[in-house]
């Protein structure tokens, strides 16, 4: 049967044009003033490549950048490993005691305001500090708690989704073949979630690098993140080399999606040759 073609109508390519340029206009504007020589980001006085200089040799912004960065990659893996745990939970063990109320605090931190959760995790740490002495001080241990607090949400609603699709016929197959269960899930479950996996690290990854309102109440002296010290410059007026540094940003977001798209269609791609072979036998 042949298939009948695709009309592109006028109407709808002109649609996708202005929905793509409304979502990246901003974003190559910013791009090509970063490059700009003038010291006001409105006024364009010719192409330069000072600011990038400028921004390598500013300690406090290379500072910040390398404290967002390690909490959001350490942020980012804890969340994977607590939220699969608790997806695994939600949808393999089904109905238990107290299942509403866990699906619902894992779900919160979803809905929940962030100026809500900064503070009541604020007020937690000063309680646990003076009732037990722990954290000492907040800083940078803090953000990290914080941020794996809400971003484990996030990956369990993404690793779910992903759980709920899987043909358990695999994993009953290794268990009725003597895998411990266990074992099943490193060896078959794992693989065949990795895609999810990986979409919600990036997910609690890029959550966590753009967290200003939750860090801002957790944060303590000297642990600055990206954000923080970006909306204070802001604040006092636009500085040129945030400009630059988040070209800098979109491009290696850029490339880390471009990578990780490739690796999760490869995924798919062997999966879908595995399930024809499964088929044919």
């Amino acid at each position: 049967m042949n298939s009948l073609p695709v009309v592109r109508s006028p109407w709808r390519i002109a649609i996708l044009v202005l929905g793509f340029a409304f979502l990246y206009a901003p974003m190559l504007i910013l791009v090509i003033y970063s490059f700009n020589s003038s010291k006001l980001v409105t006024v364009w006085a010719g192409w330069s490549t000072q600011w990038y200089t400028a921004l390598f040799h500013d300690s406090a912004m290379i500072s910040a950048v390398s404290m967002s960065l390690t909490i959001a990659t350490a942020a980012a893996s804890m969340a994977v490993v607590v939220g699969t745990l608790a997806a695994v939970v939600m949808v393999r063990y089904g109905r238990f005691k107290g299942s509403t109320g866990f699906a619902f605090m894992l779900t919160a931190p979803l809905v929940m305001p962030d100026v809500i959760t900064g503070l009541a995790l604020l007020l937690l740490f000063v309680a646990m500090g003076h009732t037990l002495g722990w954290p000492g001080e907040r800083g940078m241990f803090t953000i990290w708690l914080a941020h794996v607090t809400f971003c484990s949400a996030y990956v369990a609603v993404v690793v779910s989704a992903r759980l709920r699709e899987l043909d358990r016929s695999i994993e009953e197959a290794a268990m009725d073949l003597g895998a411990t269960p266990l074992k099943v899930f490193f060896i078959i479950t794992i693989p065949m979630i990795a895609p999810a996996l990986v979409s919600g690290w990036l997910l609690a990854f890029t959550l966590s690098l753009d967290d200003l309102v939750i860090a801002s109440f957790v944060a303590g002296p000297g642990s600055t993140t990206l954000p923080m010290l970006v909306f204070a410059s802001v604040r006092l007026g636009t500085n040129p080399e945030i400009n630059a540094l988040a070209t800098l940003i979109l491009l290696v977001v850029g490339i880390i999606g471009v990578i990780a798209w490739g690796f999760m269609h490869r995924a798919e791609k062997q999966r879908a040759k595995d399930r024809q072979r499964a088929t044919r036998m």
